[in-house]
């Protein structure tokens, strides 16, 4: 199952935009050009959209350690 991240290579201010465009096979630019469209078009409401999506998607988990110690 696909999962939404925040990009942590494709980003500009928090890797919304990134995100978004990993996670719908598309580019980022597109998903940026949306937002600023978004912005101008409802007074501001992209700024608060962005916002909101930037708390509440969360970071991709670092690979590598999965919390297992190996330990016997």
């Amino acid at each position: 199952m696909k999962k939404l991240y925040l990009s942590d290579t494709d980003r500009k201010i928090g890797g919304v935009c990134g995100g978004l465009g990993e996670y719908f096979d598309k580019d980022s630019t597109l998903f940026r050009a949306l937002f600023i469209l978004i912005t101008i078009l409802s007074f501001g409401f992209g700024i608060i959209a962005y916002l909101v999506l930037w708390m509440v998607i969360p970071r991709k988990p670092k690979s590598g350690n999965s919390g297992d110690t190996g330990g016997n």
